[in-house]
Protein backbone atom coordinates (compact mmCIF):
# COMPACT_ATOMS: atom_id res chain seq x y z
CA UNK A 1 0.00 0.00 0.00
CA UNK A 2 2.99 2.43 1.20
CA UNK A 3 4.30 1.89 -2.81
CA UNK A 4 1.44 1.99 -4.36
CA UNK A 5 0.64 5.87 -2.71
CA UNK A 6 3.90 6.56 -3.48
CA UNK A 7 3.50 5.93 -7.23
CA UNK A 8 0.43 7.75 -6.76
CA UNK A 9 2.14 10.92 -5.22
CA UNK A 10 5.11 10.73 -7.89
CA UNK A 11 2.56 10.84 -10.65
CA UNK A 12 0.57 13.85 -9.27
CA UNK A 13 4.07 15.24 -9.04
CA UNK A 14 5.14 14.62 -12.22
CA UNK A 15 2.19 15.61 -13.76
CA UNK A 16 2.40 19.00 -12.13
CA UNK A 17 5.38 19.70 -13.12
CA UNK A 18 4.44 18.96 -16.61
CA UNK A 19 2.34 21.91 -16.44
CA UNK A 20 4.86 24.24 -15.36
CA UNK A 21 7.20 23.38 -17.99
CA UNK A 22 5.10 23.60 -21.00
CA UNK A 23 3.76 27.03 -19.27
CA UNK A 24 7.71 27.65 -20.18
CA UNK A 25 9.36 27.09 -17.38
CA UNK A 26 12.87 25.79 -17.14
CA UNK A 27 12.97 22.66 -14.87
CA UNK A 28 16.01 22.56 -12.07
CA UNK A 29 17.37 20.88 -9.83
CA UNK A 30 19.49 22.19 -6.34
CA UNK A 31 21.35 20.52 -3.68
CA UNK A 32 19.48 18.80 -1.00
CA UNK A 33 22.70 19.87 1.40
CA UNK A 34 22.39 23.93 1.93
CA UNK A 35 25.33 26.29 3.94
CA UNK A 36 23.56 26.70 7.22
CA UNK A 37 24.94 30.34 7.21
CA UNK A 38 22.98 31.59 4.57
CA UNK A 39 19.67 30.37 5.83
CA UNK A 40 20.65 31.26 9.19
CA UNK A 41 21.33 35.07 8.09
CA UNK A 42 17.32 34.84 6.35
CA UNK A 43 16.01 33.50 9.04
CA UNK A 44 17.85 33.57 12.61
CA UNK A 45 18.54 30.75 14.78
CA UNK A 46 14.43 30.18 14.73
CA UNK A 47 15.64 28.21 11.69
CA UNK A 48 17.19 25.26 13.91
CA UNK A 49 14.05 24.26 14.88
CA UNK A 50 12.38 23.75 11.73
CA UNK A 51 15.40 22.39 9.75
CA UNK A 52 17.57 19.12 9.72
CA UNK A 53 21.56 20.98 10.36
CA UNK A 54 24.41 18.55 10.15
CA UNK A 55 28.20 19.78 10.30
CA UNK A 56 30.81 18.52 7.26
CA UNK A 57 34.40 18.48 8.14
CA UNK A 58 35.12 20.39 5.05
CA UNK A 59 32.05 22.45 4.44
CA UNK A 60 31.02 23.25 7.45
CA UNK A 61 27.68 23.53 8.93
CA UNK A 62 25.14 22.24 6.10
CA UNK A 63 21.41 22.08 6.42
CA UNK A 64 18.83 20.02 4.89
CA UNK A 65 17.07 21.87 2.18
CA UNK A 66 13.96 23.18 3.75
CA UNK A 67 12.61 24.63 0.85
CA UNK A 68 13.98 25.26 -2.54
CA UNK A 69 13.48 28.96 -3.07
CA UNK A 70 16.63 30.16 -1.33
CA UNK A 71 18.85 28.30 -3.68
CA UNK A 72 16.71 29.17 -6.95
CA UNK A 73 17.00 32.87 -6.23
CA UNK A 74 20.97 32.12 -5.33
CA UNK A 75 21.08 30.92 -8.83
CA UNK A 76 19.48 32.86 -10.60
CA UNK A 77 20.74 35.67 -9.37
CA UNK A 78 24.56 34.73 -9.69
CA UNK A 79 23.79 33.31 -13.69
CA UNK A 80 20.16 33.48 -15.15
CA UNK A 81 18.77 35.71 -17.88
CA UNK A 82 15.96 37.73 -17.44
CA UNK A 83 12.63 36.96 -17.44
CA UNK A 84 12.89 33.30 -16.33
CA UNK A 85 10.87 31.05 -15.13
CA UNK A 86 11.44 27.80 -13.31
CA UNK A 87 10.05 24.73 -12.50
CA UNK A 88 11.20 22.29 -9.37
CA UNK A 89 10.04 19.00 -8.35
CA UNK A 90 11.49 17.08 -5.13
CA UNK A 91 11.75 16.45 -1.23
CA UNK A 92 12.49 18.96 1.14
CA UNK A 93 12.96 18.28 5.03
CA UNK A 94 11.32 19.84 7.73
CA UNK A 95 10.68 19.29 11.70
CA UNK A 96 7.31 18.99 12.02
CA UNK A 97 4.40 18.63 14.73
CA UNK A 98 1.39 16.25 14.87
CA UNK A 99 2.90 13.53 13.11
CA UNK A 100 3.23 14.74 9.61
CA UNK A 101 6.31 13.48 8.06
CA UNK A 102 9.28 15.40 8.11
CA UNK A 103 10.73 14.39 4.44
CA UNK A 104 7.86 15.42 1.57
CA UNK A 105 8.09 16.52 -2.41
CA UNK A 106 7.59 19.91 -3.23
CA UNK A 107 6.25 20.98 -6.74
CA UNK A 108 6.50 24.89 -7.42
CA UNK A 109 7.04 27.32 -9.90
CA UNK A 110 9.47 30.37 -9.65
CA UNK A 111 8.98 34.03 -11.62
CA UNK A 112 11.36 36.89 -12.28
CA UNK A 113 10.33 39.47 -14.17
CA UNK A 114 10.54 43.18 -13.30
CA UNK A 115 8.45 44.07 -16.31
CA UNK A 116 5.34 43.49 -15.32
CA UNK A 117 4.64 42.96 -11.50
CA UNK A 118 1.32 42.82 -11.33
CA UNK A 119 1.39 40.57 -14.65
CA UNK A 120 3.74 38.06 -13.02
CA UNK A 121 1.47 37.72 -9.63
CA UNK A 122 -1.91 37.48 -12.21
CA UNK A 123 0.21 34.69 -14.07
CA UNK A 124 1.56 32.66 -11.46
CA UNK A 125 -2.13 32.59 -8.91
CA UNK A 126 -4.11 32.15 -12.57
CA UNK A 127 -1.88 28.84 -12.92
CA UNK A 128 -1.82 27.76 -9.72
CA UNK A 129 -6.00 27.92 -9.79
CA UNK A 130 -6.38 26.24 -13.12
CA UNK A 131 -3.96 23.57 -11.69
CA UNK A 132 -5.89 23.22 -8.79
CA UNK A 133 -9.57 23.71 -9.89
CA UNK A 134 -10.59 19.92 -9.64
CA UNK A 135 -9.99 19.91 -6.10
CA UNK A 136 -12.15 20.88 -2.95
CA UNK A 137 -9.91 23.83 -1.85
CA UNK A 138 -10.27 27.20 -0.46
CA UNK A 139 -8.25 29.99 -1.84
CA UNK A 140 -7.06 32.66 0.50
CA UNK A 141 -5.07 35.72 -0.94
CA UNK A 142 -3.48 38.66 0.93
CA UNK A 143 -0.74 41.16 0.84
CA UNK A 144 1.98 41.65 2.73
CA UNK A 145 3.19 44.95 1.35
CA UNK A 146 0.34 46.59 2.38
CA UNK A 147 0.84 46.36 6.46
CA UNK A 148 4.55 46.82 5.13
CA UNK A 149 3.61 50.31 3.57
CA UNK A 150 1.46 50.79 6.90
CA UNK A 151 4.73 50.71 9.21
CA UNK A 152 6.72 52.35 6.69
CA UNK A 153 4.45 55.50 7.08
CA UNK A 154 3.93 55.77 11.00
CA UNK A 155 5.25 58.94 12.38
CA UNK A 156 7.94 57.38 14.33
CA UNK A 157 11.54 56.98 14.70
CA UNK A 158 13.51 54.49 12.15
CA UNK A 159 13.80 52.05 15.03
CA UNK A 160 10.77 51.89 16.23
CA UNK A 161 9.62 51.17 12.16
CA UNK A 162 12.50 48.56 11.63
CA UNK A 163 11.05 47.00 14.85
CA UNK A 164 7.43 46.40 13.81
CA UNK A 165 8.79 45.48 9.96
CA UNK A 166 10.52 42.95 11.91
CA UNK A 167 7.86 41.28 14.00
CA UNK A 168 5.24 41.60 11.38
CA UNK A 169 5.59 37.60 10.69
CA UNK A 170 5.46 37.30 14.93
CA UNK A 171 1.53 38.78 15.37
CA UNK A 172 1.90 38.38 18.68
CA UNK A 173 5.13 40.43 19.41
CA UNK A 174 3.78 43.11 16.75
CA UNK A 175 1.08 43.63 18.79
CA UNK A 176 2.61 44.14 21.91
CA UNK A 177 4.99 46.56 20.27
CA UNK A 178 2.72 48.60 18.77
CA UNK A 179 0.72 48.94 21.96
CA UNK A 180 4.31 50.59 23.92
CA UNK A 181 4.67 52.01 20.81
CA UNK A 182 1.55 53.71 21.09
CA UNK A 183 1.72 54.12 24.63
CA UNK A 184 -1.27 52.05 25.99
CA UNK A 185 0.80 49.79 27.80
CA UNK A 186 4.19 50.66 29.73
CA UNK A 187 7.51 49.02 28.72
CA UNK A 188 8.72 46.38 31.39
CA UNK A 189 9.34 47.49 34.55
CA UNK A 190 13.24 46.01 34.52
CA UNK A 191 13.99 48.66 31.72
CA UNK A 192 12.23 51.75 33.66
CA UNK A 193 14.03 50.67 36.67
CA UNK A 194 17.33 50.60 34.57
CA UNK A 195 16.71 53.93 32.96
CA UNK A 196 16.12 55.48 35.98
CA UNK A 197 19.27 54.41 37.10
CA UNK A 198 21.18 55.53 34.05
CA UNK A 199 19.83 59.04 34.56
CA UNK A 200 20.68 59.02 38.09
CA UNK A 201 24.48 58.23 38.09
CA UNK A 202 25.19 57.73 34.41
CA UNK A 203 25.44 54.79 32.45
CA UNK A 204 29.41 53.83 32.80
CA UNK A 205 28.80 53.91 36.61
CA UNK A 206 26.03 51.73 36.59
CA UNK A 207 27.29 49.17 34.72
CA UNK A 208 30.38 49.57 36.82
CA UNK A 209 28.51 48.64 39.64
CA UNK A 210 26.69 45.82 38.15
CA UNK A 211 30.06 43.53 38.73
CA UNK A 212 31.75 41.06 37.02
CA UNK A 213 30.36 41.53 33.13
CA UNK A 214 28.23 38.05 32.04
CA UNK A 215 27.05 37.15 28.60
CA UNK A 216 28.77 37.55 25.06
CA UNK A 217 28.16 41.65 24.62
CA UNK A 218 31.17 43.69 25.07
CA UNK A 219 31.17 46.96 27.65
CA UNK A 220 30.82 49.02 24.75
CA UNK A 221 28.01 46.86 23.53
CA UNK A 222 26.12 47.22 26.57
CA UNK A 223 26.43 50.87 26.94
CA UNK A 224 25.38 51.46 23.27
CA UNK A 225 22.18 49.52 23.97
CA UNK A 226 21.51 51.58 27.12
CA UNK A 227 22.07 54.27 24.46
CA UNK A 228 19.21 53.04 22.04
CA UNK A 229 17.05 52.38 25.03
CA UNK A 230 17.18 56.35 26.33
CA UNK A 231 16.02 57.35 22.91
CA UNK A 232 12.70 54.95 22.69
CA UNK A 233 12.36 56.15 26.08
CA UNK A 234 12.51 60.02 24.80
CA UNK A 235 10.49 59.23 21.84
CA UNK A 236 6.81 60.05 21.48
CA UNK A 237 4.23 57.77 20.99
CA UNK A 238 2.56 56.42 18.13
CA UNK A 239 -0.47 58.54 17.85
CA UNK A 240 -3.87 56.96 18.44
CA UNK A 241 -4.89 58.18 15.09
CA UNK A 242 -2.21 56.06 13.68
CA UNK A 243 -2.96 52.95 15.55
CA UNK A 244 -6.37 52.78 14.56
CA UNK A 245 -5.47 52.68 10.80
CA UNK A 246 -2.72 50.24 11.69
CA UNK A 247 -5.42 47.54 13.69
CA UNK A 248 -7.63 48.45 10.47
CA UNK A 249 -5.21 47.32 8.24
CA UNK A 250 -4.49 44.19 10.32
CA UNK A 251 -8.34 43.43 10.42
CA UNK A 252 -8.98 43.95 6.89
CA UNK A 253 -10.84 40.53 5.56
CA UNK A 254 -13.28 40.88 2.62
CA UNK A 255 -13.83 40.01 -1.10
CA UNK A 256 -10.56 41.56 -3.22
CA UNK A 257 -12.47 44.11 -5.11
CA UNK A 258 -14.17 45.43 -1.54
CA UNK A 259 -10.74 45.38 0.11
CA UNK A 260 -9.43 47.42 -2.45
CA UNK A 261 -12.58 50.05 -1.93
CA UNK A 262 -11.52 50.21 2.08
CA UNK A 263 -7.82 50.60 1.37
CA UNK A 264 -8.52 53.71 -1.08
CA UNK A 265 -10.97 55.15 1.63
CA UNK A 266 -8.00 55.00 4.07
CA UNK A 267 -5.65 56.19 1.56
CA UNK A 268 -7.35 58.97 1.43
CA UNK A 269 -6.64 59.84 5.54
CA UNK A 270 -2.96 57.84 5.42
CA UNK A 271 -1.33 58.54 2.08
CA UNK A 272 1.42 55.90 2.81
CA UNK A 273 -1.49 53.30 2.02
CA UNK A 274 -1.81 55.15 -1.79
CA UNK A 275 0.73 53.21 -3.36
CA UNK A 276 -0.08 49.53 -2.01
CA UNK A 277 -3.78 50.11 -3.26
CA UNK A 278 -2.41 51.10 -6.61
CA UNK A 279 -0.44 47.77 -6.94
CA UNK A 280 -3.80 45.85 -5.54
CA UNK A 281 -5.85 47.72 -8.13
CA UNK A 282 -3.10 46.85 -10.81
CA UNK A 283 -2.67 43.16 -10.17
CA UNK A 284 -6.66 42.36 -9.83
CA UNK A 285 -7.14 44.23 -13.14
CA UNK A 286 -4.49 41.63 -14.46
CA UNK A 287 -6.42 38.61 -12.81
CA UNK A 288 -9.55 39.42 -14.23
CA UNK A 289 -8.27 39.71 -17.64
CA UNK A 290 -6.92 36.30 -17.13
CA UNK A 291 -10.21 35.28 -16.02
CA UNK A 292 -9.83 35.42 -11.93
CA UNK A 293 -13.38 36.63 -10.76
CA UNK A 294 -11.65 38.96 -8.41
CA UNK A 295 -15.43 40.00 -6.88
CA UNK A 296 -15.39 36.89 -5.36
CA UNK A 297 -11.82 36.31 -4.60
CA UNK A 298 -11.20 36.26 -0.60
CA UNK A 299 -8.69 38.67 0.46
CA UNK A 300 -7.11 39.08 4.36
CA UNK A 301 -4.38 41.54 4.93
CA UNK A 302 -3.02 39.31 7.43
CA UNK A 303 -3.31 36.10 5.63
CA UNK A 304 0.14 34.18 5.66
CA UNK A 305 2.02 36.03 8.52
CA UNK A 306 3.20 33.33 10.99
CA UNK A 307 4.01 31.04 7.83
CA UNK A 308 5.51 32.97 4.82
CA UNK A 309 8.61 35.07 6.38
CA UNK A 310 10.16 36.39 3.38
CA UNK A 311 7.11 37.33 1.61
CA UNK A 312 6.75 40.95 1.10
CA UNK A 313 3.74 41.34 -1.47
CA UNK A 314 1.24 39.63 -2.54
CA UNK A 315 0.58 36.40 -1.02
CA UNK A 316 -2.10 33.38 -1.55
CA UNK A 317 -2.90 29.64 -0.10
CA UNK A 318 -5.29 26.93 -0.77
CA UNK A 319 -6.26 24.79 1.91
CA UNK A 320 -8.52 21.80 2.47
CA UNK A 321 -11.49 23.08 4.85
CA UNK A 322 -12.54 19.72 5.34
CA UNK A 323 -8.86 18.04 6.07
CA UNK A 324 -7.65 19.95 8.67
CA UNK A 325 -5.70 17.20 9.69
CA UNK A 326 -3.41 18.74 6.54
CA UNK A 327 -0.82 21.28 6.14
CA UNK A 328 -1.22 24.29 3.35
CA UNK A 329 -2.21 22.38 -0.07
CA UNK A 330 -0.20 25.15 -1.95
CA UNK A 331 1.13 28.47 -1.01
CA UNK A 332 3.11 31.14 -3.05
CA UNK A 333 3.66 35.13 -3.33
CA UNK A 334 5.75 37.60 -3.99
CA UNK A 335 9.53 38.02 -2.46
CA UNK A 336 11.32 40.99 -4.17
CA UNK A 337 12.69 41.67 -0.86
CA UNK A 338 14.73 37.91 -0.81
CA UNK A 339 16.38 38.70 -4.38
CA UNK A 340 18.03 41.86 -2.96
CA UNK A 341 19.18 40.11 0.16
CA UNK A 342 20.73 37.00 -1.79
CA UNK A 343 21.32 39.14 -4.54
CA UNK A 344 24.76 40.53 -3.12
CA UNK A 345 23.33 43.87 -4.24
CA UNK A 346 21.14 43.59 -7.42
CA UNK A 347 17.59 42.47 -6.74
CA UNK A 348 14.61 41.58 -9.00
CA UNK A 349 11.11 41.37 -8.81
CA UNK A 350 10.03 37.68 -8.08
CA UNK A 351 6.67 35.53 -7.46
CA UNK A 352 6.47 32.34 -7.04
CA UNK A 353 4.73 29.14 -5.18
CA UNK A 354 4.58 25.85 -4.25
CA UNK A 355 2.56 22.93 -4.42
CA UNK A 356 2.35 19.55 -1.75
CA UNK A 357 1.31 16.57 -3.97
CA UNK A 358 0.82 14.27 -0.94
CA UNK A 359 -1.64 16.75 0.16
CA UNK A 360 -3.09 16.70 -3.13
CA UNK A 361 -3.05 12.62 -2.79
CA UNK A 362 -4.69 12.86 1.11
CA UNK A 363 -7.80 15.43 -0.50
CA UNK A 364 -8.18 13.10 -3.43
CA UNK A 365 -8.59 10.05 -1.35
CA UNK A 366 -10.81 11.54 0.86
CA UNK A 367 -13.36 12.48 -1.54
CA UNK A 368 -13.88 9.27 -2.94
Amino acid sequence: MKNDRRARIKEVADRLSAGFVSAGALPVETDSLLPADVLLDLYGEDIRARAYVTHDPLQGEQMLRPDFTVPIVQRHMSEGAEPARYTYNGNVWRKQSGGRPAEFTQVGYELFDRTDPAGADAEVFAMFSGMLAGYPLKVTTGDMGILLAAVDGLKTTDRRRAALRRHVWRPVRFVRLLERYGGMTPPPETRTALLAQVAERGAEKVLEQAGTPQGLRSEQEVLARIAVLQQDSAAAPVSAEEVQMLEQVLALKDTSSAALETLRDMAASFPALKAPADAMEDRLKAMAARRVDVDSLPFEVSFGRTSMEYYDGFVFGFTAPDRTDLPVVASGGRYDALTRVLGQGRSIAAVGGVIRPEALVAVQEGAL
